[in-house]
């Protein structure tokens, strides 16, 4: 059902994504709520909006009116890489948030735009993967700490509506993102000074892909873009592609899992060390313990670049699946 909100509510929204305090968003909040249509179109979003108010008010409690730097749009890092999806509004990002992290989706009519940063932990495997949805990026305003927050993130996933002129929205989010300094690692061969550019792996989510109709329409947007891109089509309705699109994640954030054993013990596969491709035996004993580091002495190796049992030294540079037991 459709909301069928006020022009003032879009007016207020604005000022909100400009406010800079907790006090000052909390009584913009408000504002909206007292705009908004009461009917059943709009439940959904009035739920989203009291549950936010409640957040900033224990905000403002606890941080007595709140900072920049102590914001929602901190957000620290978690698990085996921190991946933001970005995109413009209305493309579906908080659904597939939702889809691959806990497998539920509620998806409706109703207008509920994502004012702050959302962390949720996705699993994969035996690891688990830390994706936040973000605000819409929209050339009018952009939050400043937001753009900070994508700089830092390990991996971008940029998401646009099949059936909204994706092509549009794809050119003008990378051009956002570029003009964040924020520019694909595929494209990093460009640029003659990459100063002061953060380079990321780029992956594009074609989200709406629901039914069989739509893969012609995701063909006609892959022949018609001008730049070949790493595309994926997804739905978060049907959950098409989404364990897929895991395993790219993992690709493409270039990781490898390492296991660890004890003398005359059984390796624990539950619980890999997260590594980057081209780590070494000593990266490995620093992230274990530093006395790990400071004592080590050798290790022997299971894998698939040595013998069962290797022998190896502290310059081993480690490979995906390795079981480690280390020597000090």
């Amino acid at each position: 059902m459709p909301t069928n909100l006020p022009p003032d509510y879009f007016r207020i929204e604005e000022r909100f994504r400009q406010a800079d305090t907790v006090q000052e968003k909390i009584e913009l909040l408000k504002e909206m709520m007292s705009v908004v249509p009461k009917h059943k179109g709009t439940e959904h979003l009035m739920a989203d909006l009291r549950r936010r108010l409640a957040r900033l008010n224990a905000e403002a409690l606890s941080r007595k009116g709140g900072s920049k730097h102590d914001s929602a749009f901190r957000v620290p890092k978690a698990g085996a890489g921190q991946v933001v999806l970005a995109g413009p509004a209305g493309t579906g990002k908080s659904s597939l948030l939702k889809a691959l992290t806990s497998h539920e989706n509620r998806l409706t009519d109703t207008y509920s735009p994502t004012f702050e940063p959302e962390p949720m932990m996705m699993p994969f495997e035996n690891i688990q993967f830390q994706l936040v949805d973000t605000p819409p990026l929209n050339r009018e305003y952009i939050e400043p700490r937001l753009k900070e927050l994508i700089r830092k993130a390990d991996m971008v996933l940029v998401v646009v509506d099949l059936l909204q002129d994706p092509i549009l929205q794809l050119e003008e989010t990378i051009k956002l993102l570029e003009d964040f300094r924020v520019v694909a690692l595929e494209r990093k061969e460009r640029y003659t000074d990459p100063y002061r550019l953060t380079f990321l792996p780029f992956l594009i989510l074609v989200n709406k892909c629901d039914h069989e109709e739509e893969q012609e329409l995701y063909s006609i947007f892959c022949e018609l873009s001008e730049e070949t891109w790493d595309c994926l089509p997804v739905s978060a309705l049907t959950f098409y592609n989404l364990e897929h699109l895991k395993k790219e994640i993992y690709r493409k954030l270039d990781i490898l899992r390492v296991y660890t054993k004890a003398p005359g013990k059984d390796p624990d596969l539950g619980t890999p060390f997260v590594c980057r491709r081209g780590n070494t035996l000593e990266d490995l004993a620093g992230m274990i313990h530093k006395d790990f580091l400071t004592n080590l002495k050798y290790a022997r190796v299971w894998g698939k670049a040595v013998y069962d049992g290797q022998m190896v030294n502290r310059s081993y540079i480690l490979q995906d699946g390795d079981v480690v037991e280390i020597h000090i």
